[in-house]
């Protein structure tokens, strides 16, 4: 005949199995609560797992302010470099670009993003040349440039590179990296859109991401 097993330790082992699922589901709620929210759904920007800081700069806008990693921070910024000598990529960029902005003045959200056109060619672009260029696209495009030692810190901060290669008639040219950088709000190196710029794809991101924060 089996023993019965007293109902008081019937009892303390049914409260024990319900204080281990209650713990269970506290930890399994509580990493939920706790996790990074998944990412938005983007067309074509790519955004980095793991955003970091720009940075320390300082470069010279066209009116002759300082535009420093400071000046990054409450919007999304959309970062080009390039040069005005360039033949293609940076006003088929830029034109793009123009296109965006007019969907995002549409949408009402220009005043939480910029877009920032940076040169990497200082000895030709002036700030009166480089101001003129920019504005021809946008007059709310905001354009700087800087020394080399200036501009190098910055592009090796956000992975990009350029450099100059000498022409046969005594001049140069300018090759750079075509991605534009994405910069969040708090001032990070959050991801980058890729050529070929669709103005469609990059308006719906960025009206994505404008929503996100």
């Amino acid at each position: 005949m089996k023993t019965p097993i007293p109902s008081g330790r019937i009892g303390l082992a049914l409260v024990l199995v319900i204080a281990a699922l209650a713990l269970a589901f506290g930890l399994w709620a509580g990493s939920r609560w706790l996790a990074d929210p998944p990412p938005p759904s983007l067309q074509t920007a790519v955004l980095y797992p793991d955003p970091r800081p720009v940075a320390e700069f300082s470069l010279q806008r066209t009116d002759g302010s300082a535009l420093t990693e400071a000046n990054l921070r409450g919007h999304w910024t959309i970062a080009f470099f390039g040069f005005t000598h360039c033949p293609d990529i940076c006003p088929t960029t830029l034109a793009t670009f123009r296109q965006v902005w007019t969907e995002l003045a549409r949408r009402g959200v220009t005043d939480r993003v910029r877009f920032l056109f940076i040169s990497v060619d200082p000895e030709r672009d002036t700030p009166e040349k480089l101001a003129s260029y920019v504005q021809f696209f946008s007059k709310d495009f905001v354009a700087a440039t800087g020394t080399d030692e200036q501009l190098t810190r910055l592009t090796r901060s956000l992975g990009l590179l350029y450099v100059r290669d000498p022409d046969p008639a005594g001049g140069y040219n300018v090759d750079h990296s075509a991605s534009s950088i994405i910069i969040d709000p708090d001032g990070r190196r959050a991801g980058l859109f890729r050529p070929p710029f669709v103005a469609e794809q990059i308006s719906s991101d960025i009206l994505t991401l404008v929503e996100s924060r």
